[in-house]
């Protein structure tokens, strides 16, 4: 596998998208693949029912004139689809990357990432999409959906493009906190970085045996690395030390409260609140 597949919708989002799409794949020497999902609605025709007192003239007409619409629509939809695969293009040769290729597709998002994904080692999505309202800082509504049900690690792109110098890695024992600790020690993405582990709860020796376990890991990896136990609610915790960071890389799944994280309310106000980009693992 040497491709990393990024999500683009034309949003605000897509920019930063296409940005740390880039500085992953130049650090890896990977291909990006471009790709822009259009809902089967936009590229449908659905009559409305029009039955009642019309005419049947009348009617058979205003069904011709709306089916009409809806196929210039779609031919519309898919066009905006073109032009917004070809900017993010451009946006990626910018960067000096010139093994990029671009994919439009029509249907459900999710099974599309999926398969899609399926020979790539990423997937890159904005945290909020088109229709995310920005001043309630909603999350793009697909966002869950892919991450609960996508195989391969899941970078969430932040509004801004920043290059990573500071790792905060989310550390609970779990096993897909020690998939996200192995693939930082390994991936040359991370090559250079610094690394800050910490675990949210009670400084027990089990505790600390374990996140020095991880943290000598990522030593062997090569990598400046310190460990910390912070006591406090880890939505909060995590949130408050990832303001010191410059991305970070958490699994999606844990054995403790982080749990909740991704898959309740938890991981998704940690990921409205922080203003770094995050790496997820399952």
């Amino acid at each position: 596998m040497s491709k990393l597949l990024a999500l683009v919708d034309g949003s605000a989002y897509s920019q930063s998208v296409c940005d740390h799409a880039a500085w992953v794949a130049g650090r890896a020497g990977l291909e990006v693949e471009l790709l822009h999902v259009l809902g089967r609605r936009e590229t449908t025709s659905t009559p409305s029912d029009l039955s009642g007192n019309i005419a049947l003239g009348a009617r058979t007409t205003l069904l011709n004139e709306l089916s009409a619409l809806d196929e210039q629509r779609a031919k519309l939809a898919q066009k905006r689809g073109r032009a917004i695969l070809e900017d993010a293009e451009e946006i990626l040769m910018a960067r000096g990357l010139d093994r990029v290729s671009t994919r439009l597709r029509i249907g459900d998002i999710v099974e599309t990432v999926a398969e899609a994904e399926a020979d790539a080692e990423m997937v890159v999505i904005g945290k909020r999409g088109e229709a995310a309202d920005f001043a309630r800082l909603h999350l793009g509504s697909n966002l869950e959906r892919i991450v609960r049900s996508s195989l391969k690690p899941v970078f969430v792109a932040s509004r801004a493009f920043r290059t990573p110098e500071r790792v905060l890695i989310a550390y609970d024992g779990g096993a897909s906190s020690m998939k996200a600790v192995d693939h930082v020690a390994r991936s040359p993405v991370f090559s250079g970085l610094s690394c800050r582990l910490v675990t949210v709860g009670q400084e027990t020796p089990e505790a600390r045996s374990a996140i020095e376990d991880a943290r000598a890991l990522l030593m062997a990896g090569g990598h400046e690395a310190e460990a910390d136990i912070v006591a406090g609610h880890p939505e909060t915790v995590i949130a408050r030390e990832a303001a010191g960071s410059d991305l970070l890389v958490m699994g999606a799944y844990g054995h403790s409260r982080i749990r909740s994280l991704i898959i309740g309310s938890t991981t998704t106000e940690m990921i409205r609140s922080c203003k770094i980009p995050v790496m997820l693992f399952r």
